[in-house]
Formats: structure tokens, sequence, C-alpha cells
């Protein structure tokens, strides 16, 4: 798996370079502002691209205007964002173009590299990866919350789960039913919360 990495913090962004390549991963460019990711996405053309929220100049939504540009110039391209912040009106912004190849997780709840590494594959393949309080705090801020009577009993079973902070897998293993499926259920249930 190819991979492009938007960090401006440079132990991080070194750090994740180490963690991924030493798992096998190739990291194809780690760079620290939006402009030079726009730039390197169209060079190397990668599976995934790990983008934080605030990049420079003005540390506020750039990573995510370059997330959308990247959606619109590349639409199979995976894009995890990766923040120390929900950022729920950013996030519903990105989600707008689309959750298929897309992922939210914040930084201090990722315990676990491996989990980390499995996410990309998961968003580099058309799936999503979503950090519980993602998901609670955007439908928190749905324009809408009403629109929950639009969910099916199993998205909102989803949803109950994910909002006790439970991951994917134990989701999966409560409802006796695939990650894959949660994935489905996930992107299902922001595609209804951004769209109405």
């Amino acid at each position: 798996m190819r991979i492009v990495i938007a960090e401006d913090t440079v132990i991080l962004r070194d750090g994740l370079v180490q963690l991924l390549t030493s798992r096998g991963q190739e990291v194809a460019a780690a760079v620290g502002d939006a402009a030079a990711l726009l730039t390197a996405v169209d060079e190397h053309r990668p599976d995934v691209a790990v983008v934080d929220v605030r990049l420079p100049p003005d540390h506020t939504d750039e990573g995510v205007r370059a997330a959308v540009e990247l959606r619109r110039r590349h639409p199979d391209l995976g894009i995890l964002m990766f923040s120390q912040y929900v950022e729920a009106r950013f996030a519903t912004d990105l989600l707008a173009h689309g959750s298929r190849g897309m992922g939210y997780l914040l930084k201090e709840r990722v315990v676990d590299i491996d989990d980390f590494v499995d996410a990309l594959h998961r968003v580099a393949s058309g799936g999503t990866a979503l950090d519980p309080e993602v998901v609670t705090q955007l439908v928190g801020a749905s324009r809408r919350p009403e629109h929950t009577s639009t969910l099916t009993p199993r998205e909102k079973e989803v949803m109950a789960l994910m909002a006790e902070g439970r991951t994917n897998a134990a989701i999966a293993g409560t409802l006796v039913i695939g990650e894959r499926a949660v994935e489905k259920h996930v992107a299902n249930i922001f595609t209804k919360f951004v769209l109405f």
C-alpha cells in the first residue's frame, strides 16, 4: 500500500513514516502542509493519504480543504483524517463528498499500530474507519438530529454502540455481523446525517 502523509509536527510525521515502513507499507511522501500534500498525491498516486485537519499556515481547516480537493482530483483515493480534534463541521464537509474510502481517527485514541494499519487498508480499499467520538460529535452537530428516524433499526443499534465508544470489531461481535457490515452501516449513518 502506497501512502502519503500530511502532518506538520515533524516528530509525529517521522514517527508515522518509521512505524508504517517497519510494517511493510510504502510511504511515498511525508509533507508538512496542504500545498505539498496536493503536489505529493498528484505525483505519487498513493492508495491512501493520512491528513492532519489543521495544517500551516493558519492551522485551521487547511487539511480538510486539501482533502476535499483531493477527492475532486482523485475520487478513488482513500483519505484518513488524523487529528487530535473532532472538527464536526469540517468532517461533515468532507463526508458530503461521499463516505467511500474515508476515515477520521483521533491521534490520542489510537493505541495499537496494527489497528491503525488495518484502518488504512480499509480506507484504501473503499471502506471506512471512524472513531466513535467522531461519530458522536457529528451526530450531535447535525443540523437536523430529528433525522434519526430515517435510520434503520440496525443502524440505530450500530450508532448506539458507537456512542458507547466501541470499535468496529466490538460492534461486529456484539451484533454478530461482519466488520464490513459495520462499516457499511456507519457509512449509511453518516450519509443520512450529512445529507439531511
